[in-house]
């Protein structure tokens, strides 16, 4: 039994930092959360310890492109070429490497826990692998190596276009043939205690509307979480009137896939009607700040979505930047821009985005808090450095960066410092 206690000069509870609290941890698990203790002979976190943070949306392959597409104009689809061939180049062996420094800097910057919305399935042409699920387990295995949990979030992408054309190129790779070939695929994956495996719909241009279900009613039967792209780009939403005659929103639901355990990515072009039907079902949302800026993606309504009643997550989706503080205060920063008003997300919301709505968001219900019978995450961070120096804790996801995460503890492991 490992057993270990630690004083927090500030830990982030329920209700926002409390000064001087006693943490117990018991094989990975917070058994006592005590405030107001004496720090007399007990490991000291100083600063703020919050709970591990959630990436709810990430492309690992992504990382390769940072710093490497800002030498001309374009748009996101002038972007996605650029994309695709990065796509092209790798193999299990490398999307491994490549996957494992991504983890690895997502832990360093308090990411205790990652959803990964893999489509990159197949060898090129679309050749399947002699384990046909080896560029997932290729990811699952870096976040074993990077000490974070995987929510695999195993996509469904089969066709190009919302009419149906087929897929070409590199998209080779990323299909199945139908939904019931993809399910038959993820359903042979098996998950290590780290590691849950989802399901995703890249989106209504890439999942016929005739096999949305079958992915729903795959999840569903296992009670998995259910992530979708959702109308990230006006095109798509025209596509989708055009072909269907209405938005994405309402196709996904006519074919039963929003609901409690199902996220959308994005939702940056909603109809007033498509914000009321994501938060009539509880479909969750997660929104990428650094990524919605970086590709010109737009601002989404983060406000009107959570006051209909749809939980906000976050994620660094194509990995410009992995911080999770700047994600977290972009929402609110995002919305500022978008209405000219100051406040409509608190601190405490923030960091209930980058917490425990990201875990929940990713199947992991017992993450994300500092509180008895939670897995035991906890993300250091300095109040002293030239960033935090005078800030008061409550509001430090406005002033704290990546670079100001000291040590970082994911389920009872020191995995950054100590």
């Amino acid at each position: 039994m490992a057993v270990a206690d630690y004083w927090c000069e500030h830990a982030w509870l329920d209700t926002g930092p409390v000064a001087g609290v006693r943490v117990s941890v018991v094989d990975g698990r917070f058994t006592a959360v005590a405030p107001g203790s004496s720090s007399d002979g007990l490991p000291r976190l100083r600063g703020v310890s919050l709970p591990g943070f959630a990436n709810a949306h990430s492309h690992a392959f992504h990382r390769a492109l940072r710093g490497r597409t800002h030498d001309g104009a374009g748009s996101f689809w002038t972007w996605r070429e650029r994309m695709y061939a990065t796509a092209a180049e790798l193999d299990p062996d490398s999307y491994h490497a490549l996957a494992t420094r991504v983890y690895r800097e997502m832990a360093r910057a308090g990411i205790t826990c990652v959803g990964e919305f893999h489509y990159l399935h197949h060898a090129p042409g679309g050749v399947r692998y002699a384990d046909p699920n080896a560029m997932g387990v290729a990811l699952i295995e870096a976040a074993r190596e990077a000490g974070i949990r995987i929510t695999l979030l195993d996509t469904c992408y089969l066709t190009s276009t919302v009419d149906g054309a087929p897929l070409a190129g590199v998209q080779g790779r990323f299909g199945d043939g139908d939904a019931s070939a993809w399910a038959a695929r993820v359903s042979l994956l098996s998950a290590p205690a780290f590691a849950t495996i989802g399901a995703a719909v890249h989106s209504v241009r890439s999942v016929p509307a005739g096999e949305l279900a079958v992915v729903a009613s795959w999840a569903a039967s296992r009670n998995a979480p259910l992530h979708v792209h959702l109308s990230e780009q006006p095109a798509e939403n025209d596509a989708c009137l055009a072909v269907h005659g209405c938005t994405p929103t309402q196709l996904l639901h006519q074919h039963g896939v929003l609901g409690e355990r199902t996220t959308a990515v994005h939702a940056t072009h909603l109809t007033e009607a498509d914000i009321a039907l994501l938060g009539a079902t509880r479909t969750g949302t997660c929104l990428c700040p650094t990524t919605e800026r970086d590709l010109a993606d737009g601002l989404g309504p983060a406000g009107p979505l959570a006051s209909a009643g749809s939980p906000l997550c976050t994620g660094s989706d194509s990995h410009a930047v992995i911080d999770p503080f700047e994600e977290a205060r972009g929402v609110e920063l995002h919305e500022r821009l978008r209405t000219g008003r100051r406040g409509t997300f608190s601190p405490g919301a923030l960091v209930n985005a980058g917490t425990v709505a990201g875990h929940a968001a990713l199947g992991w219900s017992d993450a994300g808090r500092i509180a008895p019978g939670y897995r035991a995450d906890l993300v250091v961070t300095a109040l002293d450095s030239d960033r935090t120096d005078g800030v008061d804790p409550a509001q430090a996801v406005f002033a704290a960066t990546a670079a100001d995460v000291r040590g970082v503890m994911a389920d009872g492991v020191w995995i950054v410092g100590s």
